[in-house]
């Protein structure tokens, strides 16, 4: 397989690269329908997708294609295999025939194009028709889309198999423990205050942050709760924590078994019975999420809330929180996603090598 300094690169127009550039159309949210296709807009994180809607008329429906921003997260570029309907702040990118891995090469080179842009500077259907690419090409100087192809099918076997070996071995080690049951027939309401002792975050301002490494906590329903990195620390340094949001999107809760710092908007729960495990952390994450639908922008889950709320539990003979159930459920559900995940990505790997006689060492024995 050549690596990229060793293959000869040469400057293509947008246009030459993808022959079907299309804009989408404009849906206002007033008019969104509820439905499952996704609708892809200028937004920079999940793939391009703004929400879910069920549209059928006046909607512009492409698949198999970059899409580029426009305005909004300018030059955001993102493959999709699936079918979507487009906002009129995003471009298709286009050319009949190439797989997802060469779109899958194209992207970062396209989405270079934002340096070139900003909200001030939008990306205009005229602009991004002038636009060039330097890409690959063959012996006989035409665009290798082959090549872009099966580099990237190298790329995701190096990235899968030390994944997958990750994986085994945590797979192994749940076997190890022993699996849970499905099903707990005794459940007891405990206050939240019985359960965690609750401490504050601490507030940080954007203009009093400095870059660095640790994961600044915030009350963000995404991305773990982590807003930003940071070199600043506080009394809100923590770690092996749920941190629940009383702000924001309030009564988000994410688990944070690394060190972090928090914002004063987060509440940080520790178990008081000083049991330590991510998948009992986990379990109770889920439990307090349940509460969510009780809580809003206008009805925060402040501390005095919190320390009322209860939470369903599963109950020893003692009527005690069962530690040991909520552990073994929680590895049992594990173990399965493993399984079926380790599965995808051997029969990926293995329909890359085929494709292309790769010779990458594959053995999952």
């Amino acid at each position: 397989m050549a690596e990229l300094s060793d293959v000869k690169w040469k400057e293509f127009s947008l246009t030459e690269i993808f022959p079907i550039i299309k804009r989408g159309k404009r849906l206002k949210k007033s008019d969104h329908l509820s439905g499952v296709i996704p609708y892809v807009s200028s937004t920079a994180t999940t793939n391009g997708v703004d929400g879910f809607i069920g549209n059928q008329g006046r909607v512009r429906v492409f698949n198999n294609c970059l899409t580029v921003a426009n305005s909004g997260s300018v030059g955001s570029t993102f493959y999709h295999s699936y079918q979507f309907i487009a906002s009129d702040h995003v471009t298709q990118l286009k050319r009949e025939g190439l797989d997802k891995y060469a779109y899958l090469f194209l992207a970062p080179l396209v989405q270079r194009l934002s340096e070139k842009y900003s909200f001030n500077r939008e990306i205009n259907d005229d602009r991004l028709k002038r636009e060039k690419l330097i890409i690959p090409v063959n012996e006989h100087g035409e665009m290798d889309f082959e090549f872009m192809s099966k580099y990237m099918r190298e790329i995701e076997i190096r990235t899968l198999k030390p994944i997958i070996d990750k994986l085994c071995i945590r797979l192994i080690h749940n076997e190890i423990s022993g699996g849970g049951n499905s099903i707990h027939p005794n459940w007891k309401p405990f206050p939240l205050s019985e359960i965690f002792t609750i401490l504050p975050g601490k507030r940080l301002t954007k203009s009093d942050m400095t870059e660095g490494l640790r994961p600044f906590i915030g009350a963000s329903d995404s991305n773990n709760g982590v807003t930003a990195w940071v070199n600043n620390t506080n009394e809100s340094l923590d770690s092996n924590v749920l941190g629940v949001n009383y702000n924001g999107s309030v009564c988000e809760t994410f688990f944070h078994p690394y060190e972090c710092i928090f914002s004063d908007d987060v509440k940080r729960l520790h178990l008081k019975s000083g049991v330590d495990s991510k998948y009992i952390m986990l379990f109770l994450k889920t439990i307090i999420l349940q509460q969510k639908c009780k809580y809003e922008y206008g009805y925060k889950f402040n501390e005095q809330r919190m320390l009322r709320q209860t939470i369903l539990l599963p109950v020893d003979s003692s009527g005690n929180p069962d530690w040991h159930f909520m552990e073994m459920f929680m590895r049992k559900l594990e173990t399965q996603m493993l399984e079926t995940t380790i599965e995808i990505f051997k029969n990926r790997i293995n329909v890359n090598k085929c494709k292309w006689g790769g010779k990458m060492e594959a053995d999952f024995s």
